[in-house]
């Protein structure tokens, strides 16, 4: 029975692109970090900690004024950062990534609204049992900085906030990484909402009680490759899916790609695609797509310590 007052949910519908596609086009262009889970034996010259870490800044600026074509004057910033902490030895490989990003827009005389916010963090710990194929574990942290609003004619209605949800993944099972290129890791999950004020996240309409934080167990799939091309050319991807075991239109789906050329020393060209199925939040899946021109700098570099 539905709770008395719920919306009556939408039938959920598969993202524009088949899982199963999905799946198969992550072995050939998805995202792994060059220091990810090395396949035994490790260099003794690559031994002990590598860190990185990276910012970027972007800004965009147009003014009009008495401009017959018309068109409005817009600001739009955007401030990001990436850093890894990854300790190799030659029985396994820890590695910590961190990646955090904020922005905002203003357009014409409408007030700065939010274009993109994002805290993640990942920890993986990956044994050295074989070349190829090795057990690992690893917990995956998501969340934002600030209130989310949906927009509508002139009114503004909050969606989410800081840790409002929060979503946490812990996984256990095994990493195939054929090459410092790509790696897979599959394995069973749990997967953990928490919410606060926005509970649609979490509640489950089906029951009278309004849930705020909602445990699944499941199976999950990590996919990522890290491809370099003429040294200043790097594209990045990441597949994750989780899945609860009800139902394929029930398999949750994040999947961002970013590609990098890198201009000069310390400026950069980014475009950044990432779409997300949630049958929970949303019978439809969700893109965002960003196209970025800043400046870049590396506050630490690959060096093993």
């Amino acid at each position: 029975m539905r709770r008395p007052g719920a919306p009556a949910r939408h039938r959920p519908r598969l993202p524009f692109v088949p899982l199963l596609a999905l799946t198969s086009l992550a072995g050939l262009v998805f995202p792994a970090s060059p220091l990810a889970a090395q396949s035994p034996p490790v260099p003794a010259d690559s031994l002990g900690w590598h860190r990185q870490a990276v910012g970027q800044l972007n800004l965009t600026q147009v003014t009009l004024d008495n401009w017959s074509q018309g068109g409005e004057s817009s600001v739009a910033w955007q401030l990001t950062g990436a850093a890894e902490f990854d300790y190799l030895q030659p029985k396994y490989a820890w590695t910590n990534s961190m990646k955090l990003g904020y922005g905002r827009t203003k357009l014409g005389d409408s007030d700065f609204r939010k274009s993109i916010d994002e805290i993640r963090l990942e920890s993986v710990l990956t044994g050295g049992a074989t070349r190829l194929v090795n057990p690992f574990v690893s917990l995956i942290a998501l969340t934002q900085f600030s209130t989310g609003y949906k927009y509508r004619d002139s009114t503004r209605t909050a969606t989410s906030a800081f840790f409002d949800p929060a979503y946490f993944t812990e996984s256990l099972g095994l990493a195939y990484q054929p090459s410092k290129v790509f790696v897979e890791r599959v394995g069973a999950a749990v997967k953990e909402t928490f919410t606060n004020r926005y509970n649609i996240y979490a509640d489950n309409p089906a029951t009278p009680k309004i849930e705020k934080n909602n445990v699944e167990g499941g199976i999950t799939s990590e996919s990522d490759v890290n491809a370099k091309f003429q040294n200043n050319v790097l594209l990045t991807s990441k597949l994750e899916l989780f899945s609860n075991l009800k139902g394929l239109r029930r398999t949750d789906v994040n999947w961002q790609s970013t590609l990098t050329v890198q201009l000069s020393k310390y400026v950069n060209f980014n475009l950044d695609v990432r779409l997300l199925y949630d049958s929970t939040v949303s019978p439809r899946r969700q893109l965002k797509q960003s196209l970025a021109l800043g400046l870049t700098y590396a506050f630490l570099t690959d060096t093993p310590h």
